[in-house]
Formats: C-alpha cells, sequence, structure tokens
C-alpha cells in the first residue's frame, strides 16, 4: 500500500485566485453579458457562432493559459504542479470530466461560480452533485484503493 501524503493547502494563493475568478466572472457578464463557464467558452472557441464571439474567447482562453507567466513575473519562478496519477489516469478523467460537462450543461465555473451566485437552483444541484462525487472519488481513490 502507498503513502497517503497530506495535500498542500494555500489559503492566501487560494483566496488570491478565487478573487481572480470571481472578478473575471463579474467582468465578462458586464461587458458581455456572458457566464464564465470555462467549458462552454472553450466549445465556443472551437465553433465560433460569429469573429466577434471568436475573439473574446480567444482573448480569455490565452489568459488562462499565461497565468503561469503571470505568476513568474510577480514570484520569480514558475508555480509548482504535481501531478500524482498516470498520463492515462489524466486522460481517462478528462474523459470522464468531458461527459459530466456536456450531461451536466456546464462545470464548476459555469454552475459552482457563476450559477449558485444567482441562486439557480439547477447550478445548485449540479455543484452539489460535483462536490459529493469529487468527495466519493477520493475516498475510493485514497481509502479503497490505497492510492495516493
Amino acid at each position: 500500500m502507498t503513502e497517503i501524503t497530506a495535500t498542500e493547502f494555500t489559503p492566501w494563493v487560494s483566496l488570491f485566485g478565487g478573487m481572480l475568478i470571481g472578478t473575471a466572472a463579474v467582468l465578462l457578464m458586464a461587458f458581455q453579458g456572458r457566464i464564465f463557464g470555462a467549458t462552454g467558452i472553450l466549445a465556443g472557441f472551437l465553433t465560433p457562432a460569429n469573429s466577434s464571439d471568436w475573439a473574446w474567447r480567444a482573448v480569455l482562453l490565452a489568459g488562462m493559459m499565461t497565468g503561469p507567466l503571470a505568476f513568474m513575473l510577480f514570484t520569480g519562478h514558475m508555480p509548482e504542479v504535481e501531478v500524482p496519477v498516470s498520463k492515462l489516469a489524466l486522460i481517462v478523467g478528462g474523459f470522464i470530466v468531458g461527459i459530466g460537462v456536456t450531461y451536466g450543461s456546464g462545470c464548476t465555473s459555469g454552475h459552482g461560480v457563476c450559477g449558485m451566485s444567482r441562486l439557480s437552483p439547477r447550478s445548485i444541484v449540479a455543484t452539489l452533485s460535483f462536490m459529493a462525487s469529487t468527495a466519493v472519488t477520493v475516498f475510493i481513490i485514497r481509502h479503497v484503493l490505497g492510492g495516493a
């Protein structure tokens, strides 16, 4: 059985990141009238309705991808990313998440950040489902299967 390591929680960095996500969601709603749902933004980028719809999505996605560079500008080093699973597990997990966001009509940013702030019953149920399935998955992986 492998040793289970504690998950490092960084409250100040997490708070700052949450504030950035909230600010981005408010600004996108204020200036574009759109919900900040990352999977919906990506899907619309890949199949845009028109060029102006594509442009704001491209800028937002570029901002998401260049976040580590902004982190490096402020701290002097790239953020450490530790992925304690195999590439196969990442691929399978990504596929499962893709199915989930398709059937759930959104992801944690759309439902969890934007939908819950609007008190959307559908988003509240979706977010509770995300959190419950996450808790069950972590319990099974860490305590039943003995993984990290």
